[in-house]
């Protein structure tokens, strides 16, 4: 693609291929905006490994016609999660299906054994969450929630706003 030299077309590949992948990825997130690579859905997850993915075929092309699909490619996906987005805005039923539930894993200071069951979360995780955010007394945890991100939400304190709560799922 470069040189008739093998082992310098190979790195000369590795470092241009890559650098121009990973410029391109940047220009496309600057065009889409940040969510594009945020931890907000399963299908963001999916659209980041596959970037990832999408980076690592470009970086290893050995033709021009392999590396401008890869590129295409990449459009291709954040075209993708832009009419997602769309979509989940428009309809609550889309919105459902592409987005997990958030899920109460402990409520004023009880633990639910079935949530950490089903939601695969380890109790000893879960209390290692709690002293993460400086929880001193069980009694005084409104809420532990799951949320759709994977990330787990502590709320304590003397009271809870329900408004915070409100679409949480309990199982």
């Amino acid at each position: 693609m470069f040189f008739e030299e093998t082992w310098l077309d190979i790195v000369a590949r590795g470092v241009v291929l890559s650098a121009t992948a990973i410029i391109w990825i940047v220009l496309l997130i600057r065009i889409n905006g940040l969510r594009s690579l945020s931890k907000m859905t399963n299908f963001d997850f999916v659209m980041t490994v596959a970037l990832g993915s999408l980076v690592a075929g470009a970086a290893q092309a050995s033709e021009w016609t392999s590396f401008v699909q890869t590129m295409v490619a990449m459009a291709g996906l954040f075209v993708v999660q832009y009419l997602a987005a769309r979509l989940r805005k428009s309809s609550d039923a889309i919105e459902d299906a592409m987005q997990n539930d958030p899920v109460f894993l402990m409520r004023d200071g009880e633990f639910f054994e079935g949530a950490l069951k089903s939601t695969r979360v380890a109790k000893s995780d879960l209390v290692a969450k709690l002293r993460e955010a400086n929880v001193l007394d069980l009694a005084k945890v409104r809420a532990v929630v799951l949320e759709t991100t994977g990330d787990v939400s502590v709320l304590h304190g003397d009271s809870l706003d329900e408004t915070l709560i409100a679409n949480v799922k309990r199982l």
